[in-house]
């Protein structure tokens, strides 16, 4: 266990100058925190786009090619995967660019998210029309609820069901709620998606593969693991408290790589809240934090929770997790609590699942 200690994550400081890049970039940006976006975004075009591209060349062969995917692979998911799912996180919540110059906020989900194995639009509809609206409640189509959270088989169970079912139930779900135009979205985003795929296969099936087909496959596997992971701790008496039903992760590294995903709490309960703004709204609400019993870990992020998780390392977790009001706890005390919320919660819409 810790003890609660300064943060170390980002926040906002206004630099006393600008870069003539920096200050040609900020005529375009709705928020000039968001200036680490734009730098992503040409990064990630002056990069993957042309590895993309020659992918598809086909006087490129052999071990020449296989280095490119080698490259594109390496940008796609160790370099960028993560820092872009929440670039694209973030500007789904909070516009990127200035109303006048709104074409360019289909650069994100059009152009560069299907690098990454996104599908365009998909994300957006699926976050903000259902997921933030459900908060992982049973109508949640992602709800982690009805599966034991620490277990492999039950995590196998609900990414499979995501990976077959995942559009056609999330387009079920706008059509309950007559949410029309977020299924016409996520339609033709699927179906765009789909069709490009489906040509490309017949000019080059490799390249197709490499740049399309393999980003798509991890994106949602990754995708799905970060949900379980937020909400793997959910409280059975007040299973729609965004305090109990998600985690915090403060003083780690992702919160730099990853634009402070860590926050998972306060992003629920302010979903639209900047991401340089989340620490501090914790430290300032920390009393709420305490008299919820909200967890909250130290030094790990997400990925440290799934495995931990699917190893019943809760010795582990037990390791990091903060003691926020301070007073001194045993960790069988704490692996108890953990225990408790990573249990099946059977509610009377929950329809039973296997785990």
């Amino acid at each position: 266990m810790k003890l609660l200690t300064p943060s170390t994550d980002p926040v906002y400081s206004r630099p006393a100058t600008h870069s003539y890049l920096n200050a040609w970039l900020l005529r375009y940006l709705q928020d000039p925190r968001d200036l680490p976006f734009a730098h992503l975004m040409l990064k990630i075009a002056a990069t993957m786009l042309p590895l993309a591209v020659a992918l598809f060349v086909p006087a490129l062969r052999g071990a020449w090619w296989w280095a490119v995917f080698g490259l594109f692979f390496y940008f796609s998911n160790a370099r960028f995967k993560g820092p872009f799912g929440l670039m694209l996180h973030c500007t789904s919540h909070r516009m990127l660019f200035k109303k006048q110059h709104g074409w360019l906020n289909h650069i994100i989900p059009w152009v560069l998210g299907p690098l990454f194995g996104q599908t365009p639009e998909s994300y957006f509809v699926h976050h903000m029309g259902m997921h933030h609206p459900e908060n992982n409640m049973p109508d949640d189509e992602s709800s982690t609820m009805a599966y034991k959270r620490d277990s492999l088989r039950g995590f196998l169970r609900y990414l499979g069901d995501f990976l077959v079912l995942g559009a056609v139930r999330l387009a079920g779900y706008f059509t309950r709620r007559n949410k029309t135009t977020l299924r016409f979205r996520l339609l033709r985003g699927e179906t765009a998606y789909l069709g490009l795929v489906l040509v490309l296969s017949f000019m080059n099936l490799p390249g197709t593969l490499a740049v399309f087909v393999v980003p798509f496959v991890l994106s949602r596997v990754i995708m799905m693991l970060g949900n379980w992971a937020q909400h793997a701790f959910v409280d059975a008496n007040t299973p729609d408290n965004c305090y109990t039903n998600s985690v915090t992760c403060i003083n780690t590294a992702y919160n730099h790589k990853c634009w402070n995903d860590g926050y998972h709490i306060s992003h629920h309960l302010k979903p639209a809240l900047h991401w340089t703004d989340h620490p501090a709204h914790f430290r300032q609400n920390l009393s709420e934090y305490i008299a919820q019993k909200a967890i909250v870990f130290d030094g790990i992020h997400f990925l440290h929770i799934f495995f931990y998780l699917m190893a019943k390392r809760y010795d582990l977790l037990a390791r990091h997790f903060v003691l926020l009001d301070g007073e001194p706890r045993d960790e069988a005390s704490v692996v108890a609590l953990l225990r408790s919320r990573t249990q099946r919660i059977v509610l009377p819409a929950l329809v039973p699942q296997l785990a």
